[in-house]
């Protein structure tokens, strides 16, 4: 066999693999794959990181008398962006806690470099807020459930995403009027629901464990009944949330018989030619990063317009444009073409002991990151530079749909743990050996009680964080937009 893998390669000398036997037969070790027979129990390596890092220990949030106040992380993550908008992003994030911890992904970073970890990589969103969930439409028209933002994207702990996510749930819940044990119990079902979700996955099948909790099982699998008939709205509402709607609320005719982008500020508005043109030219490069297949398909359609808009939260006053296309029908098709900036999260993976990767693009690594964590990602996903800025390009309202975890009805905010925890674990899993974390993890809950007491904890160190930021706007240390 091993002659045989060299001839099939062009001819190699007997050295190129190393080989082990199975009865007596030489069995090649290829690069990219597992090696056989197989060695080792990944459960149990995870079993004993409980010894340097028990699982108790991810309730620790100690206080940090270097760390940088909520007005100065503000400042500092305001770099870079177009100064002109970052009164908009400090007025949304001004208007509730939760608000101000999704556009502070960078602050909370700091703190979690600073939190136990137990060294087991994997692509993390590293924004995975109980907002970051969403629908959203797939190839054949259906629609799926996944993580949907992943600006933040890189390869880290897997922990930081777990309580990042359990501290939202608190804040979300505190905002929606739902009781202290209420939003405790919604993290710690969340960090139960990863647990028991990972574990699920460690005893599959790779391929299985692959392609394990379809959609359509979520709520069975993590007993989301409550959830039904906010998900069916929230359906509902994705289905008709597409290219064609936006179009005709954000588009004129021209008389040309095409159509044009209407002035609708601050949220959107026209740009100089030139600008129009430097963003529609970089469309050609993003062609060159898309599976060959879907190439007839845009190459149907014709570039329209280019327009400016502001987009949310944690990315207000990045460049973000929307390209109207249309096809020989004029039917609309638009394209998002979104700056991507270094993950905020980079600065401060040294500090948990993992290596800041090597990245030759930043659209290309937001969108390799999406990739690796969803089970089905958008089929015109791809990346460019616009004036030697990285951007990445991707479909616009493509039935996109979310839950407001601000909105949930107290009995509903558990199920929405449960479910997001899945999902969680579903994304981490392509990347991370899920035997590894699920022996990590363990049994017992004890994981759970830990993370949750960490999130009620981070909910109210994000409290004081936004009423510094509150207190900054009304002094006018921060000139901030309320309401857009």
């Amino acid at each position: 066999m091993g002659e045989a893998m060299a001839g099939a390669r062009g001819g190699t000398d007997a050295g190129t693999y190393a080989e082990g036997t199975v009865d007596g037969a030489r069995v090649p070790v290829v690069p990219g794959f597992a090696r056989w027979p197989v060695g080792g129990s990944p459960k149990a390596e995870g079993k004993a990181l409980r010894t340097s890092v028990p699982r108790s220990a991810h309730a620790a949030l100690d206080p940090d008398p270097s760390r940088p106040d909520a007005v100065s992380a503000v400042e500092e993550s305001n770099r870079g962006r177009i100064s002109g908008l970052t009164p908009i992003r400090a007025g949304r994030m001004a208007a509730t806690p939760f608000a101000f911890l999704r556009g502070s992904a960078g602050l909370m970073a700091y703190d979690l470099a600073r939190t136990p970890t137990t060294g087991i990589g994997a692509q993390i969103c590293g924004d995975a807020h109980a907002a970051n969930f969403g629908l959203y439409g797939d190839a054949r028209g259906g629609l799926v459930i996944d993580l949907n933002d992943f600006d933040e994207t890189v390869h880290g702990p897997w922990e930081w995403d777990l309580k990042r996510l359990t501290a939202s749930l608190v804040l979300a819940g505190r905002e929606a009027g739902a009781d202290e044990e209420t939003c405790r119990e919604a993290a710690h079902d969340a960090a139960g629901a990863y647990r028991r979700t990972m574990r699920l996955l460690a005893r599959l099948p790779a391929l299985d464990a692959w392609n394990a909790i379809a959609d359509e099982e979520l709520v069975s699998h993590t007993d989301a009944h409550d959830l039904l008939g906010t998900l069916e709205r929230v359906s509902e509402k994705a289905r008709a949330n597409t290219s064609g709607r936006f179009a005709a609320r954000s588009t004129e005719p021209t008389e040309d018989g095409g159509r044009r982008f209407v002035d609708a500020p601050p949220v959107l508005r026209r740009v100089p030619a030139g600008e129009a043109a430097a963003v529609a030219g970089a469309l050609e490069p993003y062609l060159a990063t898309l599976s060959e297949d879907r190439l007839p398909l845009l190459a149907r359609y014709a570039v329209h317009d280019v327009a400016f808009r502001v987009v949310g939260t944690g990315s207000v006053g990045t460049r973000s444009y929307v390209v109207l296309l249309l096809d020989h029908r004029g039917e609309p098709l638009v394209l998002q073409v979104k700056e991507a900036r270094p993950s905020a999260l980079l600065p401060h993976l040294a500090t948990a002991g993992f290596d800041a990767p090597d990245v030759a693009h930043e659209g290309r690594r937001v969108v390799m990151g999406q990739k690796r964590m969803q089970v089905v990602s958008d089929i015109l996903l791809g990346w460019t530079s616009v004036d030697g800025r990285p951007f990445q390009v991707r479909q616009f309202r493509n039935r996109k749909g979310s839950v407001d975890p601000a909105a949930l009805a107290a009995d509903q905010m558990d199920d929405y743990g449960r479910m997001t925890g899945a999902l969680l674990a579903r994304a981490h899993a392509h990347s991370a050996d899920p035997r590894l974390i699920a022996g990590y993890c363990g049994k017992n809950d004890e994981l759970d009680e830990a993370v949750a007491a960490f999130a009620v904890a981070y909910a109210d160190r994000t409290e004081a964080d936004h009423a510094g930021l509150l207190a900054a706007v009304r002094a006018g240390r921060v000139a901030a937009e309320l309401g857009v």
